[in-house]
């Protein structure tokens, strides 16, 4: 009998234990006021954040003004790029942030990408976030855009595109995973 009553007790307490985890919740799109940036964003947020002041003065502009490479669009469509999750790191105080984080999300806007799988972080100047994943995702510079397919990471951008274009290097992104999928099949 006292083994019955300790297995109830030690089973309640890890569902009241669990039952706290899952009513913890994500803040989103947290600003901060800081003393020598001013405003900042601060771990996860919505596109649409980006569109309030002071952010706008910056997004609005660099995302007017890109023009995409279509080839590489019309690559990304025909590699399925919304099938891949998407998370990005990014400081509303960087200036390559300033720059290449309105230019993806014009991208991602061309192919139609589904913000559901997109996960937008901002970071502060030591490159931290509320929720810690930073540390998870190694991040040291922003931005970063990684790549994800099925949980795993097949490929990140780190602060500028290695080809000069986000879109371009995201195509050699998915045809690296394409030809790791290819090898696994040969591999059988």
């Amino acid at each position: 009998m006292k083994k019955i009553l300790t297995n109830i007790l030690i089973l309640s307490t890890l569902l009241c234990a669990m039952q706290h985890f899952k009513a913890q919740k994500v803040v989103v799109n947290r600003e901060v006021d800081t003393q020598n940036d001013g405003k900042m964003l601060l771990g996860d947020q919505l596109k649409d954040q980006f569109l309030k002041e002071p952010y706008s003065e910056w997004y609005v502009k660099e995302h007017a003004e890109y023009a995409v490479d279509n080839k590489a669009i019309s690559e990304l469509k025909k590699a399925k790029i919304n099938s891949y999750n998407i998370v990005v790191f990014l400081g509303t105080w960087c200036e390559d942030s300033h720059r290449d984080f309105p230019r993806f999300m014009k991208i991602l806007d061309e192919v139609h990408y589904p913000e559901g799988k997109l996960k937008l972080i901002a970071v502060n100047r030591k490159k931290e976030s509320p929720s810690g994943d930073e540390s998870r995702y190694n991040i040291s510079k922003v931005p970063t855009i990684i790549v994800k397919k099925y949980g795993k990471e097949i490929g990140r951008i780190t602060e500028m595109p290695t080809t000069g274009y986000i879109e371009r290097d995201l195509v050699d992104i998915l045809k690296k995973d394409d030809q790791s999928v290819i090898k696994e099949i040969f591999k059988k």
